[in-house]
């Protein structure tokens, strides 16, 4: 599967899933289908799926977390989404750097 025809399926399965409610899961299967060998053995994507899945538990967990009292955002609220973002982005730099490493094996 060539990266157009990943990335076309990675759009349908975010669709469907993030009409479902499941957006973290379509970002799971985005991940298996992008990073996880097709013959990779059950055990292997279990343990993955359980990380990614710990992952995306912990950061939601510590964003309700650090959240200043009340109802509206504060500058330190932006100021600690802000930084979650580049700490996050700089991670996307290094996943498309591995990815183009390892694009066509199968």
């Amino acid at each position: 599967m060539t990266t157009a025809e990943k990335q076309a399926l990675v759009n349908t399965i975010t669709k469907r899933l993030g009409d479902e409610g499941k957006l973290i899961e379509a970002g799971w299967e985005a991940l298996r289908l992008i990073a996880i060998r097709e013959d990779a053995p059950a055990v292997q994507i279990h343990e993955m799926r359980m990380a990614y899945m710990a992952g995306a538990q912990h950061l939601f967990s510590c964003l309700m977390a650090i959240q200043d009292p009340g109802e509206e955002p504060t500058e330190d609220d932006i100021r600690r989404v802000d930084l979650i973002d580049a700490e996050l982005q700089n991670f996307r730099k290094e996943l498309e750097l591995w990815a183009a490493r390892t694009e066509g094996r199968g």
